[in-house]
């Protein structure tokens, strides 16, 4: 599929292809909409094996960055930025900065920050280059604990629309993936007494997590056959699809990753067929741009930030009530909600109003 027929289809305002010859940074960054205000999302950087790979990324994220904003209350719309190389190899102060001065160039339609493989003190290098970086350490910082904290209080509503109890002790978790934010949501399940099953590509992360959470490891490959209660995808996108969903042992999904449905109406209704609960993923995953998006309102005050956060809880029980009543599954509800506000914002900005507010 071609650039302007991702736009067509996704409805994108830019996607833009950038390359510095000299550090040898590129990537593509995506601007989806901007009506609600500017566009805000994380700057992943993986190595892709090509281009299209990294395009499909892009798109995606950047959508689900609209969606995920107009669903917790952030006037924002969506974009995303996805830089192509080795993460062992590319991050010098001078590929950081170079993509600092490139952010700056979108002159603030672009807002951004961490992501896979960017933390806050990459985001130090950039902010010498730039106005436009969230997620500061002398800010709000890292977001993923937040992002995590927030995933906790969706799985327990999870709980609570399945079991009719939100309590998570002695369920068996399965966790796909322990970065940062995989990591931190083991802490908080675990405080619980949920028990543990774990899995990433990076052996040693994996054994941290059963060293300190006495968590189950298995392969990579495993963890979608395992018997669980809740499945928690933390890891990259579109893993849920025709060949992983009939695996499942589970009762429900729901994790930090984005996009990890393949295809929403597709996937998401084989997931209910099967009497699984789906968490849709920019609802659930929410609190680390609720995080990164107090910034805009100094002082930040983390105390705040997390009782924010916390509304994912509730949000989710709406949205699977939406799903009730219209039959149809979670992430299409989510969705629904999510548009519903989007156009009520851009229903009440119709009219001019010399110097109104845009955040």
């Amino acid at each position: 599929m071609g650039v302007f027929d991702y736009m067509e289809k996704y409805g994108h305002e830019q996607i833009i292809f950038f390359y510095d010859k000299t550090t040898g940074l590129k990537g593509i960054t995506a601007i989806h909409y901007t009506k609600l205000g500017p566009a805000i999302g994380g700057t992943r950087l993986w190595n892709y094996k090509t281009e299209e790979e990294a395009l499909f990324d892009v798109v995606r994220l950047s959508r689900g960055m609209t969606y995920k904003c107009a669903a917790a209350e952030c006037n924002c719309g969506g974009g995303k930025t996805v830089l192509i190389g080795d993460p062992k190899t590319v991050k010098t102060e001078a590929y950081l900065r170079a993509y600092g001065r490139y952010v700056q160039s979108l002159n603030g339609r672009f807002y951004t920050g961490e992501d896979m493989n960017i933390d806050e003190h990459d985001c130090e290098y950039m902010v010498m280059e730039s106005d436009f970086i969230n997620g500061r350490a002398d800010l709000s910082g890292n977001p993923s604990p937040v992002t995590a904290y927030g995933v906790y209080w969706g799985i327990k509503a999870c709980a609570l629309e399945k079991w009719g109890n939100n309590s998570l002790k002695d369920k068996v978790v399965a966790v796909q993936g322990l970065g940062a934010v995989g990591r931190a949501l083991c802490e908080y399940l675990h405080q619980e007494g949920a028990k543990l099953i774990v899995t990433d590509i990076m052996p040693e992360k994996v054994e941290q997590v059963v060293k300190v959470y006495n968590a189950k490891a298995v392969k990579p490959e495993e963890i979608y056959s395992v018997e669980c209660d809740i499945f928690a995808p933390c890891s990259v996108g579109a893993i849920l699809n025709d060949d992983t969903i009939p695996k499942l042992k589970c009762e429900i999904v729901a994790g930090a990753a984005n996009n990890v449905l393949l295809d929403e109406k597709r996937h998401g209704d084989m997931l209910m067929e099967r009497g699984i609960l789906y968490a849709p993923d920019f609802v659930i995953n929410g609190g680390g741009l609720i995080n990164v998006y107090q910034e805009f309102f100094p002082p930040y005050d983390r105390e705040k930030t997390l009782k924010i956060v916390e509304r994912i809880y509730d949000r989710l029980l709406y949205i699977f009530n939406l799903a009730k009543r219209y039959n149809i599954n979670t992430q299409l509800a989510a969705n629904r909600y999510a548009e519903e506000r989007i156009e009520m914002i851009k229903n009440i900005r119709s009219n001019y109003i010399p110097n109104s507010k845009s955040l």
